[in-house]
């Protein structure tokens, strides 16, 4: 799969607390981490830059080629709980970095098959003829919604939209949640911050990805700060090498 990738600070923040990687193995797998980070400008961005890093260097270590689904789905859980430790950690050898935390959304695409882990609110599309979320996000309009106190419509504007119920680095422990879909030949991927899904509708980004092509991650962006954007945004885009594009 071919990577496409973007993060900025937009136009209104101090730091910017996104980080991400991407890459593909040898064997044409492909993976991708994507965090957005909280606890103060430095604290968020100490977190997101761990929690990223520490995830991919435990992908890396424990890859092998012809993974089952489930021994990939095994490796994302002990990449991200070994993440957790690391933020977890770090925060408490530090006062000023105390309940720092990240969100994280990460992918690995085995043989046609991605293998979807996160925590918090930052997310995951499948793109095929249309733009569907494959990941729920752990936040409370969230929790409100599937409750039936708020509508979809009324989270989108709820003033507690930006807080998440799950975080990596804040507890001694993290509970990682998966989903497993399909990637042919006409599928993508998208993982996102809530910078980007926070103020661009699903369709909307759909549309951009569809016109634009390979300058997708860059126009997601500007639409990102064109539509009022008050975040950081990161999109990563994993997008099906058809007829060896």
């Amino acid at each position: 799969m071919k990577i496409l990738a973007k993060t900025d600070i937009g136009p209104y923040r101090e730091s910017n607390q996104d980080a991400f990687l991407a890459g593909t193995f040898e064997t044409g797998d492909t993976w991708a981490v994507v965090c957005d980070g909280m606890g103060g400008v430095s604290g968020g961005q100490i977190a997101s830059k761990i929690c990223v890093e520490k995830t991919y260097e435990a992908i890396k270590r424990g890859y092998r080629d012809n993974m089952t689904v489930k021994a990939a789905q095994n490796l994302l859980n002990s990449a991200i709980c070994a993440a957790n430790s690391a933020v977890f950690d770090e925060a408490q050898k530090d006062r000023e970095l105390s309940g720092m935390g990240t969100t994280v959304v990460a992918v690995l695409v085995i043989k046609g098959v991605a293998v979807i882990a996160h925590v918090g609110d930052s997310r995951a599309y499948l793109l095929s003829d249309g733009i569907s979320c494959v990941t729920k996000d752990h936040s409370l309009v969230q929790l409100m919604i599937d409750t039936g106190k708020i509508t979809e419509d009324e989270a989108k504007k709820h003033p507690d939209r930006n807080i998440i119920t799950r975080a990596v680095g804040i507890l001694s422990f993290v509970d990682v949640e998966f989903d497993i879909v399909d990637v042919d030949d006409d599928k993508s991927l998208l993982l996102c911050t809530d910078g980007l899904n926070g103020c661009v509708e699903d369709g909307d980004i759909f549309g951009v990805i569809k016109e634009y092509g390979d300058s997708s991650a860059e126009k997601l962006v500007e639409k990102a700060i064109a539509s009022g954007g008050r975040d950081n945004i990161t999109v990563v885009l994993l997008v099906a090498d058809v007829q060896g594009e």
